[in-house]
């Protein structure tokens, strides 16, 4: 296996670069990705970065990471729409400019699932916002009765990622094809009386993805984290007749209850909810 650099030129004149190597556990490293001021905002660094991931890929590894100086906002916004996210503690380089740089990675491969801590799941927001839009738009009963403008769902992650720094929830995002495409939160804040318990929330697959197991890969990681945090049994709840409760029912849940009403559909007609558990004893 060996890396790669690429740089794009027009008139005789480079306009981008980008390279990737292999790095350790089988994730390379995007590296050198620059693009001349003139040419920001034309779709450039996306075929760049795009191209030194399909390299990557094809030589097998399974993930990508990088380093972007923590001053570089604008470069945080680009990587985290191409699907990274931020990953572990910074680093500092020791150079004249004082540089401490975030780490922001994300998996290859068909389906991957990982857990997020705080800064993770802010950087996150913008493409779980995509993953709620798309979701609603498709009809899911998430809680909300239209589909959410992009401010209104950030908003919501935001304070999902306030949640997951507190320690009252876990959250997951599934990667399809180098594409976040999925989540599902644990919520781990219970009543005093009920510590044993926690609850499933906002399981979402985008359309698009659908059919590639990330429903089922998310619902495990989920149920395997309330184990390691001593939980015994989860509960969930769904619209009836969804087609999530196909995938609960083969999961091992169980429906043990129906409250008619809960909700309501944009035209102000009512439906009924599912209420599922699991024992993890």
């Amino acid at each position: 296996m060996s890396g790669a650099l690429w740089v794009a030129e027009a008139e005789g004149a480079v306009l981008g670069m980008v390279g990737v190597t292999p790095g350790a556990d089988g994730a390379w490293e995007i590296r050198k990705l620059y693009v001349d001021r003139m040419a920001r905002g034309s779709g450039l660094a996306q075929r760049l970065l795009a191209t030194a991931e399909a390299h990557a890929a094809a030589q097998g590894a399974s993930g990508l990471f990088l380093w972007t100086d923590t001053r570089f906002t604008r470069a945080h916004r680009f990587y985290e729409a191409q699907s990274f996210v931020r990953d572990g503690p910074l680093r500092s380089s020791a150079d004249l400019s004082n540089t401490i740089e975030y780490r922001y990675a994300k998996p290859l491969g068909r389906s991957a699932v990982r857990l997020l801590d705080a800064a993770g799941a802010r950087s996150a927001a913008r493409r779980l916002s995509e993953v709620l839009i798309g979701c609603v738009a498709d009809g899911a009963a998430v809680s909300f009765l239209r589909v959410p403008t992009r401010p209104h769902a950030e908003a919501f992650w935001q304070a999902s990622a306030s949640r997951v720094a507190e320690g009252g929830a876990a959250l997951f995002a599934a990667w399809s094809e180098g594409v976040l495409a999925g989540t599902v939160t644990l919520l781990l804040d219970m009543p005093e009386n009920q510590p044993h318990r926690a609850e499933i929330a906002k399981m979402l697959v985008h359309p698009a993805a659908r059919r590639r197991g990330l429903g089922r890969a998310l619902l495990q990681a989920a149920e395997e984290a309330a184990r390691e945090a001593g939980r015994r049994l989860l509960v969930l709840d769904t619209r009836e007749g969804d087609p999530s409760e196909a995938l609960y029912r083969q999961g091992g849940w169980t429906a043990v209850g129906r409250i008619a009403d809960y909700a309501i559909s944009t035209d102000g007609t009512p439906h009924a909810t599912v209420i599922y558990a699991r024992s993890l004893a």
